[in-house]
């Protein structure tokens, strides 16, 4: 059998696929001339993640496709429902990537805390010239440790953060209108176990309580943070959006960064991805990514071998 990484694949699940005796293909063939190029190459298997997107017209026009394959957790690029209405396979990976995100989102957190995404431009541009003046601007952070998080959506990726929450000596809150109450088993390097359960609470419980906000919801179609949720929140909040453009509203976001509301905010999806607006691109307030969350090398191979692993079980 035939699979077309168009999106690329680790090694890792190269070789598996190719152990198992298939063909793996890694060009990345334009979406316009996608549907060609799957028909002319026999292709059976498409994995594919952010990049590339498989709608009904691909899914109709391509009947040698068994399965389509989603490195990553969200499927929003592909019409699921209708290609296994079809009779595909659709796959993904919620597990493979969720402590790769979780670690973006401190990232920005320990960053914003300490104002490091604003010292690192401005130390190459002033440190020689304005050290003590640096030094000032900066000299006002904030310890996560004994602080509140609060995680909107408490799924994998929630789970994984809070985790990261919980070792860092934070305080977790956390709303998912599908579970009730969790338990976390944080493991450490020498063996030893230690377990939290965490009850959710609403929503705006976990806004009115949280330090710091961390959203890990799926696409929608309204938005899960907006102006009445802002006014909700502690003021000098700081909030990370590692989740999906469209779920907080960044114009309501600006102006609230602009009334103190929210201190800094940190954001790895956007709503006009891949063009996000220059008002968010040249916010000082602002820590930006360029939607890297599950961009770890080690997260790129548990991806591939995952996707490796479900493909030789469908297919035998």
């Amino acid at each position: 059998m035939k699979v077309l990484a168009n999106d690329g694949i680790s090694q890792s699940g190269i070789d598996a696929l190719e152990k198992a005796g298939h063909e793996v293909i890694t060009t990345t063939v334009a979406q316009e001339q996608l549907i060609n190029y799957i028909n002319e190459k026999d292709i059976t298997v498409l994995l594919v993640r952010s990049a590339t997107t498989v709608r009904k017209d691909l899914i109709d026009a391509c009947p040698g496709l068994k399965i389509i394959g989603r490195g990553g957790v969200g499927m929003d690029n592909i019409d699921v429902e209708y290609a296994r209405e079809k009779g595909l396979s659709v796959i993904n990976t919620p597990a493979a990537s969720s402590h790769s995100v979780a670690e973006l989102v401190f990232g920005h957190f320990y960053g914003l805390a300490r104002f490091l995404h604003n010292s690192n431009r401005d130390m190459p541009l002033e440190g020689d010239q304005n050290f003590k003046g640096l030094k000032k601007a900066y000299a006002k952070g904030t310890e996560l440790k004994g602080k509140t998080l609060g995680v909107l959506g408490f799924g994998r990726i929630g789970q994984a953060t809070a985790k990261v929450a919980l070792g860092a000596g934070m305080k977790v809150v956390a709303f998912d209108p599908f579970l009730e109450q969790v338990n976390l088993e944080l493991d450490f390097f020498d063996g030893q176990k230690v377990n939290f359960d965490i009850k959710t609470i609403s929503k705006e419980d976990v806004l009115k309580q949280s330090d710091f906000i961390t959203l890990h919801v799926p696409a929608q179609d309204e938005y899960v943070i907006d102006e009445a949720e802002f006014n909700i929140m502690k003021d000098g909040v700081i909030i990370a959006n590692a989740a999906r453009g469209g779920v907080i509203n960044e114009v309501a976001l600006v102006k609230a960064l602009e009334s103190g509301k929210v201190s800094r905010a940190a954001l790895d999806v956007f709503e006009k991805e891949p063009k996000p607006e220059i008002q968010l691109l040249m916010n000082p307030a602002l820590s930006l990514t360029p939607h890297t969350g599950a961009a770890t090398n080690e997260a790129q191979d548990r991806i591939g071998t995952e996707l490796a692993e479900q493909i030789i079980n469908i297919l035998g």
